[in-house]
């Protein structure tokens, strides 16, 4: 897809979550690239303000900034209402940290919290957008989904059923979205480097780069239901499908094992 069809498809506006820092960051980027106007949301105010006038001095594009946590419903109604008069057409929900450890050990306070930004949050947009976008008849959503989300990890149980959860509402998305001119497209990359792993205290090797994931993905939109972007992803993943469920969370369960090990060291001092 060209920029000019992908502008006529999914433009003129674009809103991207978690857009201050890594996957969202690295949306933006890309999406002023191609000419789309964009809405970016986070948390932290000083980085998405740097984000902000970065993309417009160098691409020219329109952006407005929305500080808000979208784990809270005030967060959730300011993207609806600062939104509700523009036309977007693309939705690039990107939002949402992780978790690790023993799940008898978690904090309740911030599982709940993760749920709420994770999935909550994202079946929010979906609706409010995929509405808009029916409307319209035409648009695109874009889930993060990950590796982890094909089976149970042991050692960061709640954050991948986080992403089974997402990535079962877009596959069902895409066929309910589809015959209304609406493209669904779930993003299911490995480890990313960005700061996803110091927040949910993980050690982490080898990461596939935001700017990959982004790439891949917006180039994926319309053609395909879900995409793995990055060589160490689809190797990561295609190693893991052939084998069965429980299998896998074996495998996953050694290999959290050794991304969380450093928890144990520091309990124990």
């Amino acid at each position: 897809m060209n920029k000019r069809t992908f502008l006529n498809k999914f433009g003129p506006w674009a809103v991207v979550t978690g857009a201050s820092d890594g996957i969202g960051y690295a949306f933006a980027e890309q999406l002023a690239e191609r000419g789309l106007n964009l809405v970016v949301v986070a948390r932290r105010a000083d980085p998405l303000t740097q984000l902000a006038d970065k993309i417009q001095a160098k691409h020219g594009t329109k952006v407005q900034a929305i500080m808000a946590d979208l784990s809270t419903p005030e967060g959730l109604i300011e993207v609806e209402r600062v939104t509700e008069p523009l036309d977007v057409g693309l939705l690039v929900a990107s939002a949402g940290y992780g978790t690790s450890g023993a799940l008898l050990r978690a904090n309740l306070k911030q599982e709940r919290n993760m749920l709420d930004l994770n999935c909550y949050a994202v079946l929010d947009q979906c609706v409010l957008f995929g509405n808009r976008f029916a409307k319209r008849g035409q648009g695109g959503i874009i889930l993060l989904s990950s590796l982890v989300g094909w089976q149970g990890v042991p050692q960061s149980a709640h954050y991948a059923a986080t992403k089974a959860y997402v990535q079962s509402l877009a596959e069902a998305l895409r066929l309910e979205l589809r015959p209304k001119g609406v493209e669904v497209l779930a993003s299911a990359p490995g480890p990313v480097r960005s700061g996803f792993a110091a927040r949910a205290n993980m050690a982490m090797g080898a990461a596939v780069r935001p700017e990959v994931v982004a790439r891949a993905s917006l180039n994926s939109l319309g053609k395909k239901g879900t995409v793995i972007p990055g060589a160490l992803s689809k190797l990561l993943t295609y190693s893991l499908l052939p084998l069965p469920r429980f299998v896998r969370s074996l495998i996953m369960a050694q290999v959290m094992g050794q991304m969380t090990k450093h928890q144990s060291v520091a309990a124990r001092t």
